[in-house]
């Protein structure tokens, strides 16, 4: 197993779940433009309360508020390959909340892409472009 390190810009996008564009979720048009741009790599989490310029407090507790919850994108790379990204968030985002936050990354891979009994996974799965 090889560890690769370095540093990374890390956005995060804060939209509500039933945010839409052209009639899919938002969250979703946004992990398949990353996909296309070549982005490192892309996860959407789904918060189970919050709220946010509304001060609406949006739960899974509550039956009636549960339908907007709050949901995260995040977005990981180098630092020139996220800034070259933004200007299509800015397309898609009319509301909402993006953070940019240097970080770094450890990244394990296998040396040589055969499979990792231990881990249960291949060296080539992913792109290697952190």
């Amino acid at each position: 197993m090889t560890r690769l390190t370095g540093s990374a810009l890390r956005v995060t996008v804060y939209v509500g779940e039933t945010d839409t564009w052209h009639h899919k979720p938002l969250y979703t048009e946004i992990v398949h433009r990353a996909h296309a741009a070549g982005l490192a790599g892309a996860s959407v989490f789904r918060g189970i309360e919050g709220f946010g310029a509304s001060s609406l407090i949006h739960t899974s507790r509550l039956l009636s508020l549960s339908e907007d919850l709050p949901v995260a994108v995040v977005i990981v790379d180098t630092e020139t390959r996220v800034r070259e990204f933004l200007p299509q968030l800015d397309e898609l985002i009319t509301e909402g909340l993006v953070t940019l936050d240097d970080c770094e990354v450890i990244r394990y891979v296998g040396r040589d892409g055969t499979q990792d009994a231990s881990q249960g996974r291949t060296g080539t799965k992913g792109k290697n472009s952190l």
